[in-house]
């Protein structure tokens, strides 16, 4: 279960947090699918820990901030919404991972296979595949639902 969750930002380039409202699409659609994907937030909700750019000092702009922020959650719920239902990229993600849903693979995934057991397989079967991980496609995908 979820509780509150710190939703304000940074710039991707420092590497820590500058207390930025969030007002990337793309961001909150990924959050919003993870929160509606573990049942939502109970019961707590978005905690804007969020400032306005030095640049802003009219008080106008904190609410406009905070207006922009809440929306840009709110787009990033729809989208997310519609991910989920459409069911596309789940699906792409089970046909990728598909080996671990039988034999050998299913039991890696459920905890209950030793390593000696994984390198007996190795052994017998030789090294695996290498298949692509279809970042591009993924992403192509992902910007249809922004």
């Amino acid at each position: 279960m979820l509780g509150s969750v710190d939703s304000n930002t940074g710039s991707p380039d420092l590497g820590w947090d500058t207390d930025q409202f969030p007002m990337d699409i793309r961001n909150t659609t990924l959050v919003m699918k993870a929160i509606v994907e573990q049942g939502g937030l109970q019961p707590g909700g978005l905690n804007f820990d969020a400032k306005v750019r030095r640049e802003s000092t009219d008080l106008e702009d904190l609410f406009i901030a905070h207006i922009g922020g809440m929306d840009t959650f709110a787009r990033g719920l729809r989208n997310a919404v519609r991910i989920i239902k459409d069911g596309l990229i789940a699906g792409m993600v089970k046909e990728q991972y598909s080996s671990f849903s039988l034999g050998l693979g299913q039991r890696e995934d459920e905890g209950s296979a030793s390593l000696e057991e994984m390198e007996a397989f190795i052994k017998q079967n030789g090294e695996p595949n290498v298949t692509s991980g279809k970042q591009e496609k993924y992403e192509s995908i992902f910007n249809h639902y922004i």
